[in-house]
């Protein structure tokens, strides 16, 4: 198992409930693949440094994971199908 950063934009039109929900989901996927989140770290919501699909804030979440390495192209797919998220980036530690 490899340590990870994943840093995901949300849609910033989610309330607190529909927020939380759709980062268990994101949680959900990895715990799910035999993973483990280190930590969580919610920064909120910010403003955007450009428009991305014509929102110009999103929420931002830092998570810093262990997972295996040949589940990070599942989890890059699952994302991007995911309507929730607007962004993502998975690095090594």
């Amino acid at each position: 198992m490899r340590q990870y950063e994943l840093v995901v934009i949300f849609q910033p039109d989610l309330d607190e409930t529909a927020f939380a929900a759709a980062l268990e989901k994101l949680q959900g996927w990895i715990t799910e693949a035999g993973g483990a989140i280190e930590k969580t770290d919610v920064w909120g919501r910010r403003k955007l440094a450009y428009p991305i699909k014509k929102q110009k804030e999103g929420w931002y979440v830092l998570l810093e994971v262990k997972m295996p390495p040949a589940f990070v192209r599942t989890l890059e797919s699952n994302m991007r199908i995911d309507q929730n998220i607007m962004r993502s980036l998975i690095v090594v530690k």
